[in-house]
């Protein structure tokens, strides 16, 4: 007896007495605000239970490796999609048990960018590594509307520096488009990126090449070939059936943005051209068989922003023969612009 008794006490202390015992923290959320972002104190305090009660959810689910229960809670159907969708692939938890990030301003509810995740690999080493940031959006009635993973820790920092380009609420908008974009490579949501790719997109992807010199050398060149939609697509539904995870990381480059520059998100000056804009980044892919790292250029464009499409996309290798690619020969909005008025004169 005294053996069975110490073995429930010892599963009461880790947490394992009983088929409904959570993680014995549960997260509570803090969210701070300032000058720039107006938000009434009872609207703050709601979004603060909501996202409190999905993340120890989340713990919960974790530690019990069950299936997430989000029933009930202040989550759209949007949102609850999302979440589905990346637990299916990979299982993650909320390591504080004090969750402090300050808000930010949407044209229609608020956002918070820096939400702390430690991904779970159940056995199996996971991408680039473990830590992990989601953004997590709000109603104006304080509903989750959004849950996805997010780039670095850097970016928020030079939002608030680079309004001379792009206004911070758009770029905020444009940058939640990318975030989006990531994420459904991370849920293999094949469904997100056909209706995200315009009709005549065009996919660029450079290869560095191998050959020798005359001298009897080596030398590397880059070698582009090109996709339509459909072409990329189809790609993309084999690289996701015979891959276990997929972890897509974007942080800023451009003029100083691996510093957290500001030449990362620009817009077209020809008025012809509309709300169309320019966002070139460096890309980390990690999947169960095959890694690279290189630069990639999305051209996005606007004209309905609830229903943005890219219209280019181009993939660029970060190194060739040894060092890193020069800033002139990357892509750039002033490299397809033209191109983008002779389709659209074409129309």
């Amino acid at each position: 007896m005294k053996n069975v008794f110490f073995d429930m006490l010892l599963l009461m202390v880790m947490g394992f007495a009983g088929p409904n015992v959570v993680r014995a923290e549960e997260v509570t959320v803090t969210i701070t605000t300032d000058s720039y972002t107006e938000c009434p104190e009872n609207l703050r305090h709601t979004m603060e239970r909501n996202l409190s009660a999905l993340l120890s959810e989340i713990n919960a689910a974790d530690a019990e490796k069950r299936a997430l229960n989000v029933a009930g809670m202040a989550i759209n159907d949007f949102a609850k999609g999302t979440i589905a969708q990346l637990w299916d692939n990979i299982h993650f938890y909320c390591d504080d048990i004090e969750v402090v990030d300050r808000l930010w301003p949407l044209s229609k509810g608020y956002m918070l960018r820096q939400i702390p995740l430690i991904i779970d690999p159940q056995g199996e080493t996971f991408g680039s590594g473990t830590y992990q940031e989601c953004t997590v959006e709000f109603d104006q009635r304080g509903q989750i509307t959004d849950f996805r993973f997010v780039f670095d820790t850097q970016l928020s920092e030079s939002m608030e520096r680079c309004g001379a380009v792009v206004q911070l609420e758009r770029k905020m908008e444009i940058l939640k488009w990318c975030d989006r974009f990531r994420t459904a490579y991370c849920t293999k949501d094949i469904k997100f990126l056909e209706q995200i790719f315009s009709d005549d997109a065009l996919i660029i992807t450079g290869n560095v090449v191998t050959s020798k010199t005359p001298e009897g050398g080596m030398t590397q060149k880059v070698k582009y070939t090109q996709q339509n939609k459909q072409q990329y697509l189809n790609n993309l539904r084999r690289a996701f059936a015979r891959n276990k995870f997929i972890d897509v990381k974007f942080s800023e480059i451009g003029e100083n943005g691996e510093e957290g520059g500001c030449g990362t998100v620009t817009r077209s000056a020809n008025p012809k051209l509309g709300e169309v804009y320019g966002v070139r980044l460096r890309q980390e892919w990690h999947s169960s068989n095959y890694s690279d790292v290189g630069y990639v250029f999305l051209l996005w464009d606007f004209q309905d922003p609830d229903k943005p499409v890219i219209h280019v996309r181009t993939w660029q290798p970060e190194y060739v023969g040894g060092k890193k690619m020069d800033e002139d020969d990357l892509f750039s909005l002033d490299t397809f612009e033209e191109d983008l008025l002779r389709i659209r004169n074409d129309k």
